[in-house]
């Protein structure tokens, strides 16, 4: 159970409708990813069931959750991209992918550079390159569940003017 949700049964699948490897890379680079960099909103939802999750944890600030059913006072998922795209050109790189076909989950480690568009209320922090790692908890072909971790080694900089740095999907009304 997570948040009061539980998780789908594991299931096996018939052979003839498993995704395989090259299937989970393709979903989490091309189709997700991509479109995100792309700022493609409707391709992006695309890549999740309607009622999908996504966690974001960050070091030691409040998990944001985000849902594509929200509720009263909750977020939907598209804000996370709404607020990552109005402010940032993202480039996703470096990708490593761990696969468990059997249970339809997949986790991957990489990179993003975020860039501060013009107009942002970035702007002046600069460019910034973060480490992540995904969970992705599937239902078919499409994403049930996302967990984002993420460091944001700019932050602990010496240098005041990296130091002060917000990431990439800060505390809610941050630069809104």
């Amino acid at each position: 159970m997570l948040l009061g949700k539980t998780l789908s049964p594991h299931r096996k699948r018939k052979a003839s409708t498993e995704m395989r490897h090259e299937d989970f890379v393709r979903l989490v680079e091309d189709r997700y990813f991509g479109n995100v960099s792309l700022n493609r909103q409707a391709e992006v939802l695309a890549c999740f069931t309607p009622d999908a999750e996504i966690l974001i944890r960050h070091g030691d600030n409040p998990t944001r959750i985000l849902k594509g059913q929200p509720g009263p006072g909750e977020s939907h998922l598209s804000d996370f991209w709404r607020h990552l795209n109005g402010n940032f050109q993202a480039v996703f790189s470096d990708f490593a992918h761990f696969v468990d076909i059997e249970q339809q989950r997949c986790a991957a480690t990489f990179q993003v550079t975020l860039t501060p568009r013009s107009g942002s209320a970035y702007e002046s922090q600069g460019a910034q390159t973060l480490q992540n790692c995904n969970f992705f908890w599937l239902r078919g072909a499409l994403i049930e569940r996302m967990i984002v971790y993420y460091a944001n080694p700019g932050v602990t900089s010496a240098e005041p003017t990296k130091a002060n740095r917000p990431t990439g999907y800060p505390p809610a009304g941050y630069g809104s």
